[in-house]
């Protein structure tokens, strides 16, 4: 990476970092990027969370994004990416969440995992993965974005962590076992029981473990891989939707549980 490369990553980094501060979404952080590539992206990513980490903030886990296809062929990319999840990040599902804390919500209901042991090997797959996760759970991610009006290509979410904001697991907990997670249906309710959004495991890669193996071998390669207590966010079960204030949701998941997740401000 040359001089002004490293010059321009900083920058950008340094723009997606003010517009959380500030909670003023910025431009675009790839109209000051020479190299708009996944690697440009996850470089400001990287510096975007050793900022985090120098300041405090701890790690919880990972995030999956991407996992649809038609929002690959949207964005131009023939794989998901991934973000870092944090401790503060974590929301509890019958606590208002402060839509302070937010720029451009949007929520979507996933399945988490949460690790036993460590996914570190060189031959991660299916039966790996599945033998790593301790815990299946019904969970909202809230996602958002830095950049205004979510004008974002390919390299702009992956800077902004994966467009990350919150999330909320369901106190609904179980063991994998012999489940079969492509044939989960989820269907996203808000206050007064009427379907925003509607989805199965399917539409996660095909299936959300083929999302957890696809993670635990990218962050091997990145020399961060998964290890056992972390929370991985799997990835959109279907369509996300937006959020103001005062919104209730309910996600239902057959066979795994429910998550709720109600946010201030409004009549709610």
């Amino acid at each position: 990476m040359t001089t002004s490369t490293t010059d321009a990553v900083r920058t950008a980094a340094e723009q997606l970092l003010d517009a959380a501060r500030t909670g003023v979404p910025c431009a675009p952080v790839r109209t000051g990027l020479s190299d708009v590539s996944v690697a440009t992206g996850y470089a400001v990513q990287s510096v975007i969370t050793r900022a985090h980490l120098d300041a405090g903030r701890t790690t919880s886990g990972r995030k999956i994004g991407l996992t649809s296809p038609a929002v690959q062929a949207q964005l131009g990319v023939d794989q998901p990416d991934f973000g870092v999840l944090y401790a503060d990040m974590a929301c509890g599902q019958d606590t208002p969440i402060d839509i302070g804390r937010l720029l451009q919500p949007r929520i979507e209901a996933e399945i988490a995992f949460v690790l036993g042991t460590d996914l570190d090997t060189g031959d991660i797959g299916s039966g790996t993965a599945r033998a790593a996760v301790a815990q299946v759970i019904p969970a909202f991610e809230i996602v958002d974005s830095r950049v205004a009006g979510w004008d974002i290509t390919i390299v702009d979410t992956v800077a902004d962590n994966a467009s990350s904001g919150l999330y909320v697991l369901g106190d609904d907990r179980r063991e994998l076992s012999g489940t079969d997670l492509r044939t989960v249906e989820m269907t996203l309710t808000g206050a007064g029981g009427e379907v925003l959004s509607s989805g199965n495991g399917a539409a996660c890669l095909g299936d959300p473990i083929s999302a957890l193996v696809w993670l635990a071998r990218t962050a091997r390669e990145f020399g961060a891989p998964l290890r056992a207590g972390e929370v991985i966010l799997s990835g959109a079960l279907g369509p996300m939707v937006p959020v103001a204030p005062g919104d209730s949701f309910t996600a239902t998941l057959t066979g795994l549980g429910e998550v709720r997740a109600r946010f201030t401000g409004g009549a709610a």
